[in-house]
C-alpha cells in the first residue's frame, strides 16, 4: 500500500512539470517587461530617450509583461490541464478537452452559487477571485489540481466504456467530457459550501509557517532538497509557491495567493518599491548553491580524479557545472553525490537549508520561475536593482559557500575514499550519474516478469526500435523501425508460440495471457531496467521463463466441446492468418457464422473478455483454456459491433451467450467474420479428434480432445 502511494505522488509530482515548465518563458517575458517599463529601473539606468511610454520599444515591452502576466494570472486552468495530460494513461488530448470543460463548469457553478446567496457581500473578504471572467471563489492552483486530478481519473476509469448501441456515439473517448461535465458541475456544489473551511485551514496552517521564522524556512530548504531523489520535490513546494500555505497579499487592490505568485505580481507591479521577503524565503535560497556551491564541488571532485581521467572528467564536470550555474538544473552533479556517497549529499541538504536561512536572515528578495540560475538571478535580483531585492548578499554568500563546498567536499572525498568520476577503478565507466541510474540501483533485482520482458524487448530489437506496442485476444502486435533487428529466437524462448512478421509489423502470439504480458512490458518500458537489458538476462537465457502455469491432467478423459455459433464449419487450415492456420495457437477448428451470437461450447469459467469484446478465452474444469476469436483482425474494430454478455470470472453453462455481433456491419467494415475455436494449452491434451465440417448449428457437437 505505501509503495503505491508513493508511486502516485510521483506520478502526481511529474504532472505538475508540464504547466511548471512554462514558467521560464513567461517569467522572462514578464521580468525583461517589467524591468524596462518600470519607472524606478528606466531612471536608474538614464533609459529615458530611448524607452518612454507611447515609444515602440516601450510598447513591446509593455505586451512581454502582459503576455507573461497572462501566464502566471491562469496558472490554475494550466495546473488543471498539466496535470490532467500527465495523469491520463491513454488518449491525453481527450483528458486535456475534458479538463478545461471541468474546470470552467466547476467555477461556473460556484459562480452561480455565489450570486444565489447573496453575491460576493455575503462572503469574507479576500475570498473570491475572478477565474477568465467567472466570480468564483479564490481556490488558486488547488483548483487546477483538483479538477485534473479528478479528471483523470474518470478519463482512466471511463476512455474505453461501451454504451448500448443507441448510445453507442457517445462511447469511448467521447463519454471522457461527459461525465467530467456531471461530476464538477457536483463538485462545484461541494466546493462551494467546503472549500471557505479548507480556505480557512490553509490560511491558518500558512500563518503557522510564516510565524515559525528562519528555523522554519532551514526545514523547508532542508526537506525540499532530500526529497530530490524520489522526485517528490514538486509535489513539497507547489503549495508554497502557489497557495495560501506560502501566504497571501493585496496586491494593486487584487488579492494574491502563494509565494511565487505575490512575487510576480509585485513584478507586474508599478508601485513595488521592495519585494516580500515573506515570499521569496521559498525561493531565493536556491542561488548561493546553485551558481556557487556545486560547481565548486564538481572543482573539488576534478581536482581529487586520477590524473589519467582528469581530461575526460574535466569536460563532464564542466558541462554539469555550467547547467547549474545558469539554469539551476543540478541532477548530474547532485545524483553522482547520491549514487557514490548518500553521506555527501545529507551534508549538501543540511548547507541548502541553510542556504535558504540566510537569505531569509538578510531580507534578500529575489524570485525565481524554475530555479536559482544565473538567468534568473540577473532578470530578477539585478536588473530589479538591489535596494529592492538585497541580491548582492547572493553573491556574497556564495562566494563563502564556494569555498565550504569545495574543501568540504575535498576533504570527504579523500577521507572517505569516496569514488567520485575519475576515481572508479580501470574497469568502470567515468560518468556522471541521474536518476535513472539511481532507481536502477533500488530496482536492481529481477523477477521472471522482467525476464519475459527483457526478452521479448531484446528480441525486438530493444527500446528505440519500437514505434507502436498494442495486443489482441492472443498476440502481442508491435510495429518496428527495422524488422531486420527482430530476432525470432529471442521472442521465442520468452514464452511465444510463434512470430509472424511482415514488414515492419510483429506479431508475437503468447495465447489468453498476451494481456498480461504486454501489461508487465509497458511497465518494463517506462523503469530504468529497459535500460539494462544485458544486465538482466545474464544467466538468465538458457531456458525460457513460463508465462502460463502447467496445469496437472486428469489423465485418461475425453472432452466433447459443442458448436459456439451457427455457420458454416471449416478446418484451421481455410482461414487466413497464420496464428490460426499454421496452429501456432493451438489446435481446434473454426466456423464461418451466419448468426451473430457467440455460444459457451462447454460448462466453463470465462478467463477473460477482451476489452475489445471481440474475443473470449474460458477455462473448464478439466484445464482446457479454450480461445474463441469472432473474425480475423477485428480487434481493429476497437469494440464497435460486438457486446459482450458475461464478465471475467463468470461460470457459464454450455450454451449460454457469451457475445453478440453484427456480422454484416463487420464484413461491411471489410473484415473476415470467421470465427475459430482453439485449445490453447496443447500441453495437457493426447489429442484433438472428431471434427465435423459443414452446416453446423449452435450446441451441435463441433469435435473432442482427449486428456
Amino acid at each position: 500500500m505505501k509503495d503505491k502511494i508513493f508511486g502516485v505522488l510521483q506520478r502526481v509530482g511529474r504532472s505538475f512539470m508540464l504547466p511548471i515548465a512554462l514558467l521560464p518563458i513567461a517569467g522572462l517575458f514578464l521580468g525583461i517587461g517589467s524591468s524596462f517599463t518600470n519607472p524606478t529601473t528606466i531612471a536608474t539606468y538614464g533609459l529615458g530617450k530611448i524607452i518612454y511610454e507611447g515609444g515602440l520599444l516601450y510598447s513591446i515591452l509593455e505586451i512581454m509583461s502582459k503576455t507573461g502576466s497572462v501566464v502566471f494570472d491562469n496558472l490554475a486552468l494550466l495546473f488543471a490541464i498539466g496535470v490532467a495530460i500527465g495523469m491520463a494513461k491513454r488518449e491525453k488530448e481527450v483528458a486535456a478537452l475534458s479538463s478545461a470543460i471541468a474546470f470552467l463548469i466547476m467555477n461556473t457553478a460556484i459562480s452561480a452559487l455565489i450570486n444565489i446567496n447573496g453575491g460576493v457581500e455575503s462572503l469574507a473578504p479576500n475570498t473570491t477571485a475572478s477565474v477568465l471572467g467567472i466570480t468564483t471563489l479564490q481556490m488558486g492552483v488547488f483548483g487546477g489540481i483538483i479538477v485534473g486530478l479528478g479528471v483523470a481519473a474518470l478519463h482512466n476509469r471511463f476512455y474505453k466504456i461501451q454504451l448500448p448501441t443507441v448510445l453507442s456515439f457517445f462511447g469511448g473517448t467521447r463519454f471522457v467530457p461527459i461525465i467530467s461535465s456531471v461530476v464538477f458541475l457536483l463538485v462545484g456544489v461541494v466546493m462551494f459550501f467546503a472549500w471557505p473551511i479548507v480556505q480557512s485551514g490553509i490560511a491558518s496552517l500558512g500563518r503557522l509557517v510564516l510565524k515559525s521564522g528562519y528555523a522554519g524556512t532551514w526545514i523547508y530548504g532542508i526537506i525540499e532538497r532530500a526529497l530530490i531523489p524520489f522526485g517528490l520535490h514538486h509535489v513539497f513546494y507547489m503549495p508554497f509557491w502557489q497557495t495560501e500555505l506560502g501566504g497571501s497579499m493585496v496586491i494593486d487592490g487584487v488579492t494574491v495567493l502563494g509565494a511565487q505568485n505575490i512575487f510576480f505580481a509585485e513584478l507586474a507591479s508599478k508601485s513595488t518599491e521592495v519585494f516580500s521577503v515573506s515570499a521569496t524565503r521559498f525561493m531565493s535560497g536556491k542561488f548561493p548553491f546553485m551558481i556557487f556551491g556545486l560547481p565548486a564541488a564538481a572543482l573539488a571532485m576534478y581536482k581529487t580524479a586520477r590524473f589519467d581521467k582528469k581530461q575526460k572528467v574535466g569536460g563532464l564536470l564542466l558541462s554539469a557545472a555550467l547547467t547549474s550555474m545558469l539554469t539551476g538544473i543540478t541532477e548530474p552533479i547532485e545524483f553522482t553525490f547520491l549514487f557514490v556517497a548518500p553521506l555527501i549529499y545529507g551534508v549538501h541538504c543540511v548547507l541548502a537549508g541553510l542556504s535558504y536561512m540566510l537569505m531569509h536572515i538578510l531580507n534578500v528578495g529575489v524570485g525565481m520561475t524554475f530555479s536559482g540560475g544565473i538567468i534568473d538571478l540577473t532578470l530578477f535580483g539585478i536588473l530589479q536593482g538591489n535596494r529592492k531585492t538585497n541580491w548582492i548578499w547572493i553573491v556574497i554568500v556564495g562566494l563563502i559557500y564556494a569555498v565550504v563546498y569545495y574543501f568540504l567536499f575535498m576533504f570527504l572525498i579523500k577521507k572517505l575514499n569516496l569514488k567520485t568520476p575519475g576515481r572508479e577503478s580501470d574497469d568502470e565507466e567515468t560518468k556522471l550519474y541521474t536518476r535513472k541510474d539511481v532507481e536502477a540501483r533500488k530496482q536492481s533485482g529481477k523477477s521472471s516478469s522482467d525476464i519475459t520482458s527483457a526478452l521479448i524487448l531484446k528480441g525486438l530489437g530493444e527500446k528505440q526500435n519500437i514505434t507502436d506496442l498494442d495486443c489482441c485476444a492472443t498476440r502481442l502486435r508491435v510495429t518496428v523501425k527495422d524488422e531486420s533487428k527482430v530476432s525470432r529466437a529471442l521472442l521465442n524462448q520468452s514464452g511465444a508460440s510463434g512470430v509472424i512478421i511482415k514488414g515492419n509489423g510483429i506479431q508475437v502470439v503468447y495465447g489468453p495471457k498476451v494481456s498480461v504480458i504486454k501489461s508487465h512490458l509497458e511497465d518494463f518500458l517506462e523503469s530504468p531496467k529497459a535500460e539494462r537489458l544485458d544486465e538482466i538476462l545474464s544467466g538468465d537465457t538458457e531456458t525460457a521463463p513460463s508465462t502460463d502455469e502447467v496445469k496437472s491432467s486428469p489423465g485418461g478423459k475425453q472432452v466433447v466441446l459443442f458448436a459456439p455459433v451457427k455457420g458454416f464449419a471449416v478446418p484451421l487450415e481455410k482461414i487466413k492468418d497464420e496464428a490460426f492456420s499454421k496452429r501456432i495457437l493451438g489446435e481446434g477448428a473454426a466456423i464461418e457464422p451466419s448468426e451473430g451470437r457467440l455460444y459457451a461450447p462447454c460448462d466453463a469459467t470465462v478467463d477473460s473478455v477482451f476489452d475489445t469484446k471481440h474475443a473470449v478465452n474460458l477455462l473448464t474444469d478439466d484445464g482446457l483454456e479454450i480461445l474463441l476469436h469472432i473474425g480475423i483482425d477485428t480487434v481493429k474494430l476497437d469494440g464497435k459491433h460486438f457486446e459482450a454478455h458475461v464478465k471475467n470470472g463468470q461460470r457459464v453453462k454450455k450454451g449460454d451467450l457469451l457475445i453478440t455481433f453484427d456480422i454484416e456491419k463487420i464484413k461491411g467494415a471489410g473484415y473476415d467474420t470467421t470465427t475459430p475455436m482453439v485449445i490453447c494449452n496443447p500441453e495437457i491434451t493426447e489429442s484433438v479428434l472428431g471434427f465435423k465440417y459443414g452446416e453446423i448449428s449452435a450446441g451441435d457437437e463441433f469435435f473432442s480432445v482427449k486428456i
